[in-house]
């Protein structure tokens, strides 16, 4: 019996240990997901100057520029307050109407509830119990703009930015997403041609992340939201030849930068007007943590190690306890 009992000590331990260990492993790659990213870093000033100048990035075989992506502007309208009722708010009507007039040519495409579930139901059925199934509205919003980039190809925008001039110069480039300098990747503003890729891993990893993560932040952030989509991300980046081995530009993602601190670079292409359209009751308290990941980091790795010490301190306490045996005495007048 008590050897029995102790190879179930040993066997809890031994689950308890590699417990912490898969915990440790799941959280460093989970924090890695705020710092350094993949791909190739391109700042507005640059992409503007390539393109004035048919630098370096822009020109194809030949030397002849090519334009991947086309000339598509997608926005995505679902009107939670008022279902059924399409008209944009008048200041996202304004900004939405400023980047039509600095954007003469352009297909600016605006999807709505009904729209978007039409496109998901007649393009993609697979997909359509996920989207009809996600906890939170704004999710159906993240994923049908991974959709829309994958079948569509071009640039999709979030209604709460805006145009500051001609986003053409933004075109000469596969496939790039928003970095705003701080942590994830962003899923405001996205970029791409047709059929690339990366957004068919996109897409096919949305049922992989479907979970409730408990809070509706983490939830959003990491079932489809911006957490996801940088997962994604660093995943891709992983899967493709190590740089130099293979030349195609179009295999790696760009990275445009769009950090709104006021001593980085100057956003020469956009603007970030009135948005906090999901805000929930924990988004304040994730944005608070976020400005602090290495203490949460340090204190996340300090509990497991208290775990870790309190275990292995039971196991060794349990090895010392139970009864002394005695030694062989004979003992008078004793009774059963």
């Amino acid at each position: 019996m008590r050897i029995s009992i102790k190879i179930s000590v040993i066997l809890w331990a031994v689950v308890l240990l590699a417990g912490t260990g898969y915990i440790l492993a799941r959280l460093v790659a989970f924090v890695g997901l705020f710092f350094q990213h993949s791909g190739i870093q391109l700042r507005q000033a640059d992409a503007l100057e390539a393109y004035n100048q048919d630098g370096h990035g822009l020109l194809g075989v030949g030397g002849k520029r090519v334009q991947h992506i086309p000339k598509i502007v997608h926005q995505v309208f679902h009107n939670w307050k008022e279902p059924g009722n399409d008209s944009l708010p008048g200041d996202w009507e304004g900004v939405r109407g400023g980047c039509v007039e600095r954007n003469p040519g352009w297909e600016f495409k605006l999807w709505t509830e009904r729209t978007s579930r039409e496109f998901i139901e007649r393009e993609y059925p697979w997909f359509l119990r996920t989207y009809d199934g996600y906890r939170y509205k704004v999710q159906r919003v993240d994923a049908v703009r991974y959709f829309l980039l994958y079948h569509h190809g071009g640039i999709y925008m979030d209604l709460d930015n805006g145009c500051k001039t001609d986003l053409t110069p933004l075109l000469y480039y596969p496939f790039w997403i928003t970095d705003g300098g701080r942590g994830a990747l962003s899923n405001n503003i996205l970029a791409s041609k047709p059929r690339h890729p990366f957004w068919n891993l996109v897409t096919m990893s949305l049922m992989e992340y479907d979970w409730n993560y408990l809070f509706p932040y983490i939830t959003i952030s990491f079932a489809s939201g911006q957490w996801f989509e940088t997962a994604v991300w660093e995943k891709y980046h992983s899967l493709l030849p190590k740089p130099g081995a293979d030349p195609k530009m179009e295999h790696r993602g760009y990275r445009l930068i769009m950090d709104d601190r006021p001593e980085a670079d100057e956003w020469i292409f956009f603007t970030q007007e009135r948005g906090g359209t999901w805000v929930n009751w924990d988004n304040k308290m994730f944005l608070a943590i976020g400005e602090h990941l290495f203490l949460l980091f340090a204190s996340l790795v300090g509990l497991a190690a208290v775990v870790f010490w309190g275990g292995s301190r039971c196991l060794r306490r349990y090895n010392r306890a139970g009864y002394t045996r005695l030694k062989n005495r004979n003992v008078v007048g004793s009774s059963v």
